[in-house]
């Protein structure tokens, strides 16, 4: 056994056995390699698959002003090419190797880059992951950077620009956050800050974020342990030694109440959003104003969504959640109107039932909905290899160690109703709202663009993905 071998022996760290009756478990190892990048492994012989998932710990919300889209810029050159696997070659390869499932996203706190191969290719998928990490920049080039700067930029308009109630997106994030504070642009960026971008400024963001102490392979499906580890050794131990990024936590500023109105020319109906700074995500009330948000907006049960929708019919839907991140979340409500619906009623309404809900605890009942949906959900998630997966990478990534599901799931098996009062009376306040109106502007000759019940597009989220 050569000395690497005997390194990734020596830190590797075994996942725990002990877990609450009942809760699932992925069975999982983990380790990190000399040079700092970290291992998960997660055998599971059931079917001949391997899912290979890369998280480089690098988002929007880690951008600097002027900066803005290069995290999801950067996940579209990943997809270019080495001088040795070829330009563009990366989907082919894959491909004519029975791939599947080959993509990458951005969010504010991470990037993500993942493939599902047959258990017998899944050193090609390593290679080409290894490629991508120690030599992509070996064969970049300002063509290339040019014509990826001009899809993120189409991208941008297809998925944003030019879809209904967008614009009360950009308002909203504008409004909860100040110039010069990450989380104030959607993660596909501005379309300046991309034109500005220059090959020397890829390359700099590429060499302090994508090196290997600031990436986690996990490996999900049926392979052997000990030849993984000689492959991954083969493919990623020759890189550098490389220490991890500084991530300055920006924490979110204290706003005051604001309403703002757009008009919105795709828009067909009104909507109005209600939004607060709330806890980040698996920190302390994240999981309280998880179950509020259900309460309020689940479909069919929710307070909100019954009132709103089936009882006095003033809505065309309704949506709430608690949407953490690394720094800070956000508590949204969005309501989309039904045709000539009274907006103060459903404004008054709104904020009735959030105070409501903030000085009475929620019944048993509700709490325990939740709960159950959340156990339901974790269990059928598993089934998926690429998103078991996914759910290490998350763990390991915001808490530091994968084998958190016992742990996560008991947040709300145990929230107590007193605590849910108190964390929405604390966070939910009427005095720190922030309330877009979208309308829909006018048609050519003043006729009103609303009419109807028109299709209602849901909200994007912040995730960005390569084509």
């Amino acid at each position: 056994m050569n000395r690497l071998l005997l390194a990734l022996a020596a830190t590797a760290v075994l996942a725990p056995t002990a877990h609450a009756d009942g809760d699932p478990k992925i069975a999982f190892e983990k380790y990190t390699l000399p040079n700092g990048l970290e291992v998960i492994l997660a055998p599971d012989p059931a079917l001949p698959l391997v899912a290979v998932n890369v998280w480089y710990h690098v988002g929007s919300g880690y951008e600097v002003p002027g900066k803005s889209g290069f995290a999801h810029l950067f996940e579209h050159m990943m997809f270019q090419g080495t001088k040795n696997t070829g330009a563009d070659q990366h989907f082919p390869v894959l491909r004519s190797a029975g791939a599947d499932n080959i993509n990458g996203t951005t969010n504010s706190d991470r990037t993500n880059y993942f493939e599902v191969v047959p258990a017998n290719q899944l050193e090609t998928a390593l290679w080409l992951e290894s490629e991508r990490m120690g030599h992509l920049l070996d064969g970049l080039d300002k063509k290339q950077m040019d014509n990826q700067i001009d899809v993120v930029r189409n991208e941008r308009r297809q998925s944003y620009d030019n879809r209904p109630y967008s614009k009360a997106r950009f308002a909203m994030y504008e409004a909860l956050y100040p110039e010069g504070h990450p989380y104030r642009h959607e993660t596909i960026g501005l379309h300046e800050d991309l034109e500005r971008a220059s090959v020397d400024d890829v390359k700099r963001f590429f060499k302090t974020w994508y090196v290997p102490a600031n990436a986690t392979i996990t490996l999900a499906g049926d392979f052997d342990p000990a030849a993984a580890k000689q492959v991954i050794a083969k493919w990623f131990g020759s890189f550098p030694a490389s220490k991890k990024p500084e991530v300055v936590a920006i924490p979110a500023p204290v706003i005051a109440a604001k309403t703002i109105e757009v008009e919105d020319p795709f828009a067909r109906l009104r909507e109005v959003t209600f939004a607060w700074h709330s806890p980040a995500l698996y920190a302390d009330g994240d999981a309280e104003l998880d179950i509020a948000a259900r309460a309020l907006g689940e479909e069919g049960t929710g307070r909100l969504y019954k009132q709103l929708v089936y009882d006095k019919q003033l809505a065309q839907s309704v949506r709430v959640g608690q949407d953490g991140s690394t720094f800070s979340g956000i508590f949204e409500i969005t309501v989309t109107l039904r045709g000539k619906a009274d907006l103060a009623e459903v404004e008054k309404i709104v904020l009735a039932e959030v105070d409501r809900i903030g000085k009475e605890p929620l019944d048993a009942r509700e709490i325990a909905r939740v709960a159950a949906q959340r156990e339901a959900r974790v269990i059928r998630s598993l089934e998926n290899l690429n998103t078991r997966a996914n759910i290490l990478q998350g763990y390991n990534h915001y808490l530091g160690d994968p084998d958190r599901i016992t742990w996560d799931l008991d947040r709300f098996r145990k929230a107590s109703a007193d605590k849910i009062r108190a964390t929405v009376a604390k966070f939910l306040t009427v005095d720190h709202a922030i309330t877009v109106i979208t309308k829909p502007a006018p048609e050519e000759g003043g006729r009103p663009r609303e009419r109807g019940h028109g299709p209602v597009v849901p909200h994007h989220d912040r995730d960005g993905g390569a084509q």
